[in-house]
């Protein structure tokens, strides 16, 4: 098992590369998500806020 962990003498190098593309697999599918829901909040208050002042 430390065999595997050691890459073979490259770990530093393989372990920092697959935590960036895992960082970067994560992030493509959190920030859209995060973003949806950030514009999906605005579009309700400004709908609100349309819908306040057709009323008026």
């Amino acid at each position: 098992m430390s065999e595997f962990l050691a890459m073979g003498g490259y770990a530093w190098y393989v372990w920092p590369a697959y935590a960036i593309t895992l960082l970067a697999l994560v992030m493509s599918v959190l920030l859209p998500i995060r973003r949806h829901k950030d514009l999906k909040a605005q579009l309700t208050v400004l709908v609100r806020q349309r819908d306040t002042t057709d009323a008026s």
